[in-house]
């Protein structure tokens, strides 16, 4: 029988990387090396002790040991343990920073009101849903007022939440 889950899904890169990597189906991602450039991510990332990445990180759920320069956003939650350095702003509903590990930068906690504790329940922003689809923030937008797409007008701004946008691509996907 076929599983499709994210922990059957590892990938260890121990490696000098540069560039732009997306991944659309979660896995279990760890950086062990260098890493300069974007990085998008559904699952888990780890970034090791000995790495150094100079990236932002958009992802679900994020671990950071070793050192990262630039900003990170996640729909889960983040976890700083040590040794790690963090040199950026951080956007996440959960946040950890373990003794020992360092952040340099703001923190925004996105996604308390109206969130649940699973990833899938996040609120994301208008921004966000744009990242996460690859399209304009004017088209999810259009799409929002026009309510082809789930969301919900807060306080003046767009918010959708993460298990209804991601139930709403695969009813689009088996549209004829």
């Amino acid at each position: 029988m076929a599983r499709n889950r994210s922990e059957d899904k590892i990938l260890d890169v121990d490696a000098r990387m540069q560039g732009t990597i997306v991944f659309k189906d979660p896995v279990n991602l760890r950086i062990n090396g260098s890493f300069e450039g974007k990085l998008e991510t559904c699952g888990n990332l780890t970034v090791g002790e000995n790495a150094n990445v100079r990236a932002d990180i958009l992802g679900e759920k994020i671990i950071i040991a070793g050192k990262v320069t630039g900003n990170l956003t996640a729909s889960t939650s983040i976890f700083l343990i040590k040794p790690a350095v963090v040199k950026g702003d951080i956007q996440t509903p959960t946040l950890s920073i373990a003794e020992g590990a360092v952040l340099d930068g703001r923190c925004s906690m996105l996604g308390l009101k109206g969130s649940e504790s699973s990833g899938d329940g996040a609120t994301l922003t208008l921004r966000e849903v744009a990242q996460y689809l690859e399209v304009e923030a004017d088209v999810v937008e259009a799409w929002a007022k026009q309510k082809k797409i789930p969301a919900q007008l807060e306080d003046g701004e767009w918010r959708f939440n993460k298990s209804a946008v991601n139930q709403w691509i695969q009813d689009e996907k088996v549209k004829p």
